[in-house]
């Protein structure tokens, strides 16, 4: 008859075996049925998240969805888009329409909380700006006492006006309109003074203008915007597998490793932390519950995060790494270890 003393170790040894390796969460099992991950999208937001003429989804945004498909499913073309606005977001991930927003959506306390988002990290730091006609000779946010302002409903940004313009002692008239595309073209039109929004998309929709140089943007800056991946509440398992993959391609640009080049640094690297990354020594990947060639497979068929940026960001916004840069380049990008 065994003791109670082993009975009692046998029952903690399992249940450190279990706590060493994740259990594959509710989202997890039902993406890997389905085959494919599905992505609440912006519906139009060149840089982050827009489709092409032919249909085909792009934007630093619409990469990290592929990136989580690549480290859950191996694969990541297997990743499907829903187009939601700024007022449909929260509810198609609660009602389980979409497994994971990926969507310029400002990580705060009220949106983790009451909400019941979990946020997975901060995939761009942004901030609010505004955006005038060149014509009407503005050229400050602290001229814009009395103005018109277009603006989308639940956004972080219609509470920061507000904000600004009590703590300026300034008056404003919202014009508010769900979709963006259409609250920037109601701008575009005349209709109001000013249209606000992360300086990112001011950058993005300025580019949608009939003439882009009759319009400028205000230099200044008036929030904090961390924009990230958010998941549901209560899966634990899925939020991991999403903040490990935006960490893994942060980690593989700061050590040097590209699509291009990860078979060869798989082949020949000695560096304990990238045989970690790459799943060539340890069990990253199955703290995970996922394959342990995980991050390699994010890397080679998506890139690391400063590819990422470079072709969707900077090359179609014209836009800076800035706060965005790793923090080795003096931003905010810094990835935790894995290991």
């Amino acid at each position: 008859m065994k003791s109670l003393k082993l009975i009692v170790g046998g029952t903690i040894a399992a249940t450190a075996a279990l706590s060493t390796f994740a259990m594959a969460g509710e989202t997890v099992d039902s993406i890997k049925a389905k085959g494919y991950v599905q992505c609440g999208a912006n519906t139009a937001l060149a840089g982050f998240s827009a489709p092409t003429s032919e249909g085909k989804w792009e934007g630093l945004d619409i990469d990290l969805c592929h990136a989580v498909a690549a480290a859950i499913l191996g694969d990541a073309s297997k990743a499907r888009f829903t187009p939601l606005t700024a007022a449909q977001r929260f509810t198609a991930l609660q009602s389980k329409e979409v497994d994971l927003l990926a969507r310029n959506t400002t990580w705060t306390l009220s949106r983790d909380t009451k909400v019941g988002l979990n946020f997975a990290g901060v995939n761009y730091y942004d901030g609010q700006g505004f955006m005038v006609a060149k014509a009407s000779g503005i050229t400050s946010a602290t001229e814009l006492d009395g103005a018109t302002v277009c603006i989308e409903p639940g956004t972080t940004t219609e509470l920061n006006l507000a904000d600004y313009f009590r703590a300026q002692g300034m008056s404003f008239e919202p014009v508010v309109i769900e979709n963006a595309v259409e609250a920037v073209q109601t701008f575009f039109s005349g209709r109001c003074d000013v249209y606000t929004t992360d300086a990112s998309g001011l950058a993005s929709y300025r580019q949608t203008a009939p003439n882009p140089d009759d319009f400028i943007v205000l230099p200044e800056i008036i929030s904090k915007e961390p924009l990230g991946p958010a998941v549901r509440h209560g899966d634990e398992e899925f939020a991991d597998i999403v903040r490990w993959t935006h960490i893994a391609m942060l980690e593989a640009e700061e050590k040097g490793i590209t699509s291009a080049n990860v078979d060869t640094f798989k082949k020949d690297s000695k560096d304990p932390g990238i045989q970690r990354l790459l799943g060539t020594t340890g069990d990253m990947g199955k703290a995970l519950g996922v394959s342990d060639d995980w991050a390699y497979n994010v890397i080679k068929q998506v890139g690391n995060y400063g590819e990422s940026f470079d072709r969707n960001v900077k090359a179609k916004l014209g836009l800076e790494r800035g706060l965005n840069a790793l923090w080795t380049n003096g931003g905010l990008m810094y990835p935790a270890p894995i290991r």
